[in-house]
């Protein structure tokens, strides 16, 4: 009884090191956020519809980037203008998240960022895949003014009701005012885009590991 008593101790100290050694290196908030839980960092694509690599939409897409992958997630980006579009769906596919950048033309979003957007299924209607189902978005646009932020809408319209992704809200416009120079965002700019950078880790993570949201389809 005794040799029962004192294995049983060791066990529960054993486990109780395990425990707490696992809670250090996990904290609550992490778990909450659920960037660890699948064992894995989210995979967050960022993909510029800019005709012009590594301009102003670049530069803003990946502040936002930045943000996301200092909140844990893993990050890439992707200029449109220099990749087949198979190749970019292929990522989104393999993404848990898409940041979707383009500068404003005409009041509207980039012919570039129209024709990727007209090559992705929703897997209805005899459609084979759905790269976009289950994921979360944000939305980046770049334009000379303020006049043109409202542009936004446009984009997120399109993916939350179309294609029924969960979109960050209110989304990043930055206008010429936002850039220290074609490549580098102010000071205040390049924090507000960490912040929605991080936001969108997070609203990723609630995406993934709910049964609920994931699911969602396109109502038609």
């Amino acid at each position: 009884m005794l040799l029962c008593t004192a294995r049983m101790v060791r066990l529960l100290t054993a486990f109780y090191r395990a425990t707490h050694a696992f809670q250090r290196a996990n904290p609550p908030w992490l778990l909450m956020a659920g960037h660890q839980v699948t064992g894995r960092a989210h995979r967050v694509v960022g993909v510029v519809a800019s005709p012009e690599s590594g301009g102003r939409t670049s530069a803003a897409v990946a502040g936002l980037l930045e943000g996301a992958a200092e909140a844990g997630c893993a990050t890439s980006l992707l200029e449109l203008s220099a990749l087949p579009v198979e190749q970019v769906v292929t990522q989104i596919d393999e993404a848990d998240a898409v940041v979707f950048g383009s500068p404003v033309y005409r009041a509207t979003y980039s012919a570039l960022l129209k024709q990727l957007l007209e090559s992705v299924q929703r897997g209805r209607h005899d459609e084979t895949t759905a790269p976009l189902r289950g994921k979360a978005a944000a939305v980046v646009m770049t334009g000379a003014t303020q006049s043109h932020f409202l542009a936004i809408s446009g984009v997120r319209d399109v993916l939350a009701t179309f294609f029924a992704v969960q979109v960050l809200s209110p989304g990043l416009y930055v206008d010429h005012a936002g850039f220290v120079d074609r490549t580098r965002l102010s000071e205040q700019t390049a924090a507000l885009a960490a912040q929605q950078g991080a936001a969108l880790a997070d609203l990723t993570a609630a995406v993934r590991t709910s049964s609920a949201l994931s699911t969602l389809e396109p109502l038609v």
